[in-house]
């Protein structure tokens, strides 16, 4: 029973990766070049607003899936499922208003800002901060 545990778990976490190797191809994200070139130094990317931001939204609802089952294959605890979602719902409306602030009015001293905003809309980083967070919390009890 405990292999089907492990073999779900690198399926999911395959996924995480699977997602991440094909950004290019399956998201519309003018700032992945921007942001891999010296960006401190030149200016903002065009980009059409609406399709980066249902791309940022597709992306970010594909890894919080991906996320919460992983947690639940973890832990197979649906309150720890249950505020995960809340965490990942909450960290989205305000990533995501932080995220237009900075696509609307682009300057050169926020850009670092807004690469951290954006790679935690873009990446699984809650996931890396929630997993040991509810593991300390499972020992501790």
């Amino acid at each position: 029973m405990r292999y089907k545990k492990y073999i779900l778990l690198f399926f999911l976490f395959g996924l995480l990766a699977l997602i991440r190797f094909f950004e290019n191809e399956l998201f519309y994200d003018p700032y992945l070049t921007f942001f891999h070139n010296d960006y401190l130094y030149i200016d903002s990317p065009r980009r059409e607003l609406v399709k980066l931001t249902l791309f940022a939204t597709l992306r970010y609802v594909m890894n919080t899936v991906i996320s919460i089952g992983i947690l639940y294959v973890f832990f197979k605890d649906m309150s720890i499922v249950k505020f995960s979602g809340v965490i990942f719902i909450t960290s989205y409306v305000v990533l995501i208003f932080v995220f237009l602030y900075f696509v609307i009015h682009p300057k050169q001293e926020d850009y670092y800002m807004f690469f951290n905003i954006r790679r935690f809309l873009i990446q699984p980083l809650l996931l890396l901060l929630l997993l040991p967070a509810f593991y300390y919390h499972k020992i501790a009890k």
